[in-house]
């Protein structure tokens, strides 16, 4: 179960209540007799439909979360690998513009199973006190060979001398049924400059 990084999420969204769990085999096989409906769903679902998609057998994961970047315009972005030991992510620092406007991108995998109402969650505190809390609905996705992603609207970092400093990030990527299917943490230092 998620932690406090979705705990007041219910306010964001009041009276929501999640589709229940199917299996693609259930989404397939209902239905049959709505051929536009079925032709819908083989658009959607590709070879997911004939196949069980696994990108990664030895990740029992329906979700497999490779990595965030950070986009910003004029400029490569700047990636974190997620794919990779978490505890190295929580110690390195992102040095980061202040005042610049930004998009987050993730970039995943979905096998096995249909994802139903990923959400992505971020808890930004500075020193100890909570800053800021996003959540963006990512959307439902059908497992596929090809790696995925989700790329937030346009926000603003914070700018001017006492917006500047370190701020530590809470990361969860979760979804309607409250799986965590990956929790993180980062740092990012806010400076005048790159």
């Amino acid at each position: 179960m998620a932690d406090d990084i979705v705990q007041d999420d219910e306010e964001m969204t009041p009276g929501y209540k999640p589709p229940a769990e199917k299996t693609l085999s259930e989404i397939v096989s209902a239905d049959q007799d709505d051929e536009s409906l079925k032709k819908y769903k083989e658009s959607l679902l590709g070879n997911a439909i004939s196949n069980v998609v696994v990108v990664d057998q030895s990740n029992p994961n329906r979700v497999i979360v490779k990595s965030l970047a950070l986009v910003v315009d004029g400029r490569p972005d700047m990636t974190i690998d997620l794919s990779k030991d978490l505890d190295n992510v929580k110690k390195q620092v992102v040095t980061i513009k202040d005042g610049i406007q930004y998009r987050i991108r993730i970039n995943f995998f979905v096998q096995r199973e249909i994802v139903t109402g990923l959400k992505f969650v971020q808890k930004i505190s500075r020193h100890g006190v909570k800053v800021l809390k996003t959540s963006n609905m990512v959307g439902s996705y059908a497992p596929k060979t090809e790696i995925q992603s989700y790329t937030t609207p346009v926000e603003e970092m914070p700018s001017g001398m006492l917006a500047r400093g370190t701020y530590n990030v809470k990361s969860l990527f979760t979804d309607d049924d409250n799986n965590e299917h990956l929790k993180w943490e980062w740092t990012f230092e806010l400076k005048k400059d790159w």
